[in-house]
């Protein structure tokens, strides 16, 4: 697996406790109520919707949650606060440039937050464009492979459209166009496989190498981030190393 994507299994584990999963559900409804509000609130028609469900399973967030999250984002519920998915684009130290992807019900506390964030870090946030030239949006797939082969999963990701894939320590990582997502996630699901991440995820087209201890201050950075109640996903271009990983996993 990727830098990024090792360090956010380690982010779950180490996240286990009851403050750290209450912060995941609240996240996790958000998503939820969004893509429920943007698809409908089926997840069978509504793909992205499914994801987030799976997601939330995943994660033993309890159906009545769930379903309530659905429920607000298809306005069942007349109570609930009305959010937005918002993006941010920022520098973070050493000129490592962040998109921040947000689920809110208050922009300017959001905003308020990220500036506060940032700033503490010697970072900022940029305007729109400032940073998005150097990623990518495309489809990703991470799962274990289990007893499947790497050829397996290699046909039936080229077939579904996918440009990349990868094997490291037993599991794949699959990435493509933003719009073979849907074809790319009803092939696994069609197989069996149950995806630990699937997403559009910005990818860097070029990630800045760093000393260990730099890029630990990033990743701090990433934390507090991603801790705030507003963050739903951060996207940077940092090179993350398995020396760096090793570090913080011990911390």
């Amino acid at each position: 697996m990727s830098g990024h994507s090792k360090w956010s299994t380690i982010k779950r584990k180490k996240g286990a406790n009851d403050a750290k999963r209450g912060a995941i559900f609240t996240t996790l409804a958000k998503n939820i109520a969004i893509v429920a509000r943007e698809g409908g609130g089926d997840p069978d028609t509504n793909f992205s919707l499914r994801l987030a469900v799976d997601k939330a399973r995943a994660a033993n967030m309890p159906k009545d949650n769930i379903e309530r999250a659905i429920r607000r984002g298809t306005g069942e519920d007349k109570d609930a606060e009305a959010f937005e998915r918002l993006v941010y684009e920022g520098y973070g130290p050493h000129g490592v440039a962040f998109i921040i992807e947000c689920v809110t019900d208050n922009r300017n506390r959001t905003v308020a937050d990220l500036r506060h964030t940032l700033a503490k870090a010697g970072g900022n946030l940029g305007e729109g464009g400032s940073v998005a030239w150097q990623f990518e949006q495309k489809s990703y797939f991470s799962f274990e492979l289990g007893s499947r082969s790497q050829d397996e999963i290699f046909e039936l990701a080229v077939d579904a459209g996918a440009d990349d894939v990868t094997f490291d320590e037993g599991w794949a990582e699959i990435f493509g166009p933003a719009d073979a997502f849907k074809k790319i996630g009803d092939r696994l699901r069609a197989a069996s496989i149950r995806a630990e991440e699937a997403e559009l995820r910005m990818i860097p087209t070029n990630e800045m190498e760093l000393s260990v201890s730099e890029t630990i201050q990033v990743m701090k950075v990433i934390e507090n981030l991603e801790d705030l109640d507003d963050v739903s996903k951060v996207a940077s271009n940092l090179s993350i190393t398995d020396a760096a990983l090793a570090e913080m996993e011990a911390a």
